[in-house]
């Protein structure tokens, strides 16, 4: 049984972040201060987000996740 909401693979790039969620599916957005908070008012509580760490593009977004969940 999977005790997580929803689970996401973020695809994360220099402009945008593609994002496909187990049942909400596909979405994309701006790799920037206002697309991380739509995405945190359409993500889920208790849902697990995952990503490959590559380059640095991704360091924001954990923060803005990590600020998220606490």
């Amino acid at each position: 049984m999977n005790k997580y909401k929803e689970t996401f693979g973020v695809d994360i790039s220099k402009d945008v972040f593609d994002v496909h969620g187990s049942k909400t599916g596909y979405d994309q957005y701006r790799n920037n201060e206002t697309g991380f908070r739509k995405y945190l008012k359409e993500l889920p509580k208790g849902s697990l987000v995952v990503m490959e760490a590559t380059g640095y593009y991704h360091y924001r977004l954990i923060q803005c996740l990590d600020g998220y969940t606490k």
